[in-house]
């Protein structure tokens, strides 16, 4: 396999010394690069824009100009002669921005490097059940309504629906859990009490998705040249719930990078995620046993995690299956659904703290990378946090490139922790 590596913020720390890093990166496999957020630091803590917005590429729109801002010109050119070395080297180079087509039109004027845009979690609607890092399923926000408006949908009708699913996730009982929650998917529009009003709110959530999609790379096209479209969704799993159906992605996106996020706590990762669903269903039925609670995760996402039939089991970290199967089954179902293999690069993240959350080992990252091989994938992306440690790099450059070797006076990750640096001062 072959991977691209995230430039995270700040971006100074690869600007200040890119060729030897981009020399060590090379021999490890790295093949590309998704560069950003597009801003430098300040020396008071404040930051200023990568690139100015240009005002020529607004008035060719019919549009009024921003004010300018304050610009950075010397980090401007250092960047982008760290790109140029990129480009040195055949890499392919996306910035993680998105925005207006005069935005875009700006940002590749002053870096015409740049192959394309990745927007994160494209057209994604809330999946958590109560709320959770900015937002909750059973909430209707004002540009939510107006959207669903634009689109043709009876928002009276989209907020009945949720009501009614709200009142039914709060009376659910062993019962009716166990007898319907293990026959499929009619048994689970019984259990859950899915009604018209409710199917009406998810089938506009999957249409305010697409909608978003069909926008952005309208936006694209309006740019004086082809800027190719990434898009970072949901794991296949909580696909249904979000609205991005990876059937409908692959014809507005030139890449689509689907999350293997499987972390505990913190937030966006599957364990914590899967934690948060099952004890909220026990805090709104205290009749629920933990073991409903997975059922109900089951019936509703087809989640079925090896090993793991109790909270506590959570905590014991990723048997083997998890990978085997899990990871390997997210993997399919996405190239499956996309049918195009140069197009599906998977966004893997473990390191210290995922997202704010536990602590995901090399190991971890080492299953993830080799099941999603197994299942035929042949490039993925990784996102450091915020750095690769010494030992993701060597299960990284195992896997894709030349194996690292630590070294006294060549390459060592970035932030990593030399022994020399823990030699007391006239210790031999």
């Amino acid at each position: 396999m072959k991977f691209w590596i995230f430039v995270f913020n700040p971006l100074e720390r690869y600007m200040d010394d890119y060729e030897h890093i981009f020399d060590a990166w090379e021999d490890g496999g790295v093949r590309g690069l998704v560069v950003g957020r597009m801003f430098f630091m300040q020396e008071n803590g404040g930051s200023v824009p990568a690139f100015p917005q240009d005002p020529t590429a607004y008035r060719k729109l019919g549009l009024e100009p921003p004010e300018v801002e304050a610009r950075d010109e010397d980090k401007e050119r250092r960047l982008s002669a760290m790109l140029d070395d990129a480009k040195r080297r055949g890499w392919h180079i996306m910035v993680f921005n998105s925005g207006t087509t005069a935005h875009v039109q700006s940002l590749i004027n002053r870096y015409p490097q740049v192959d394309g845009c990745i927007i994160d979690g494209p057209g994604e609607n809330h999946y958590e059940l109560a709320f959770h890092h900015g937002g909750e399923l059973f909430e209707l926000r004002e540009h939510e309504r107006a959207d669903y408006s634009r689109l043709g949908y009876d928002v009276d009708r989209i907020e009945r629906g949720i009501a009614q699913l709200r009142e039914r996730f709060h009376r659910l009982t062993p019962d009716m859990v166990r007898y319907h929650a293990p026959g499929g998917t009619l048994a689970g529009l019984i259990l859950f009490d899915i009604d018209e009003d409710g199917l009406h709110w998810l089938r506009g959530r999957q249409q305010r998705s697409l909608a978003s999609w069909q926008q952005a790379r309208a936006d694209l096209d309006k740019v004086d040249r082809y800027v190719e479209l990434g898009g970072i969704p949901r794991i296949t799993s909580w696909s249904s719930l979000t609205g991005q159906n990876y059937q409908q992605m692959p014809q507005y996106f030139d890449y689509i990078f689907p999350k293997h996020y499987y972390w505990h706590r913190g937030f966006d990762g599957l364990f914590g995620t899967v934690q948060r669903w099952v004890q909220k269903f026990m805090e709104w039925n205290p009749s629920l046993s933990e073991e409903d609670g997975f059922l109900l995760m089951k019936s509703l996402f087809g989640i079925d995690l090896p090993g793991v039939e109790r909270l506590i089991d959570l905590e014991m970290g990723f048997p083997e299956e998890f990978f085997s199967q899990f990871v390997y089954n997210e993997t399919r179902r996405a190239l499956d659904a996309i049918q195009d293999v140069d197009k599906t690069i998977f966004w893997v993240s473990t390191g210290r703290f995922p997202h704010a959350g536990d602590p995901m080992p090399a190991r971890d990252l080492e299953g993830i990378l080799r099941a999603t091989q197994a299942a035929g994938s042949e490039r993925f992306l990784f996102h450091p946090d915020p750095d690769p440690g010494p030992a993701e790099w060597t299960i990284l450059t195992s896997m894709c490139g030349n194996p690292w070797r630590q070294s006294r006076g060549g390459y060592w990750p970035p932030d990593s922790r030399q022994p020399d640096e823990y030699q007391r001062e006239g210790s031999e």
